[in-house]
């Protein structure tokens, strides 16, 4: 009898994929390619070294699947790893970073503006329009001036939609630090953008 993996919830995946189904390893690398992915992006800028970065992410997480604590969910847990594979990469070598265009694998108009920082409403006016793509712009360069660790729960929050305890368990930080960073993000970027 064959299982429907798409339909499994993602901690009997890891329990299937810790005994060895190749199945359940698909699976979880089919739900988790393009957010792992884009997470990278938005920090990278570069679209080869995002996928190189993801792929050495999976390979991390899969190598590890037997630590996961099925108390968290499996998602703060990959993107904790991509995220501090990625920061580690940045330390490395400072690369600026975020795109405020959508995410790079959105192939439709919907996924193209579910992940856009676009500031649009449907009435506006040609020239607000313009004056709104530029102020994208400037958010996009403020947001590539931060820290890492700033940048990091920018992305966390805004882009990715993730709640401050799972930003919390993601970076591996407590919550008052990653409520510190934000509200210390927000300030720069007020200045930063004030300035501009």
């Amino acid at each position: 009898m064959s299982l429907n993996y798409q339909s499994v919830e993602d901690a009997e995946l890891v329990t299937l994929a810790a005994e060895g189904r190749e199945s359940a390893y698909r699976e979880l690398l089919s739900r988790y390619e393009r957010p792992v992915f884009s997470l990278i992006y938005r920090m990278v800028r570069n679209r080869t070294l995002a996928e190189d970065l993801a792929q050495e992410a999976f390979i991390r997480t899969f190598n590890a699947i037997d630590t996961y604590n099925p108390q968290y969910k499996f998602s703060s847990w990959i993107f904790k790893i991509a995220n501090n594979l990625t920061i580690d990469h940045l330390r490395k070598r400072r690369v600026p970073t975020v795109s405020m265009h959508g995410a790079p694998d959105a192939v439709t108009a919907e996924a193209q503006a579910r992940t856009s920082l676009v500031v649009r409403s449907p009435g506006e006016s040609p020239e607000e329009y313009v004056q709104n793509r530029e102020l994208a712009g400037q958010i996009e360069a403020a947001i590539g001036e931060l820290r890492d660790e700033y940048r990091v729960v920018v992305l966390l929050r805004h882009i990715e939609g993730h709640t401050y305890d799972e930003i919390a368990r993601i970076m591996d930080i407590p919550l008052g630090t990653v409520k510190t960073y934000l509200h210390r993000a927000r300030a720069e970027l007020k200045l930063r953008l004030a300035e501009a």
